[in-house]
């Protein structure tokens, strides 16, 4: 039996992709941002792009999946925390 190294990449990028919609849906629901880190998810959302770019540059499908599912939540929340920031900030002035 041979084993296709490729089902290792489609689980790994399954599990990393859908891991940002639970984020996603929470924010989408109720609208709150407080709690999620600007930093973080700038540099995660640009990491997750990166990755997306080097699995086209690869040519490597789990990864080109993976990223692409997993960018569109992550942006998504991405924008959402920075409206939410910017939204405190003229309500503080």
């Amino acid at each position: 039996m041979i084993f296709d190294i490729s089902i290792v990449g489609y689980t790994a990028g399954f599990c990393t992709a859908i891991a940002q919609f639970p984020q996603a849906y929470k924010v989408i629901k109720t609208g709150d941002t407080h709690s999620i880190s600007l930093g973080m998810y700038s540099i995660m959302t640009f990491g997750i792009l990166v990755w997306l770019i080097y699995g086209f540059l690869l040519h490597d499908m789990p990864m080109i999946l993976s990223n692409g599912v997993c960018l569109i939540p992550s942006i998504y929340t991405l924008f959402v925390t920075m409206r939410n920031n910017i939204k405190n900030k003229k309500a503080r002035l």
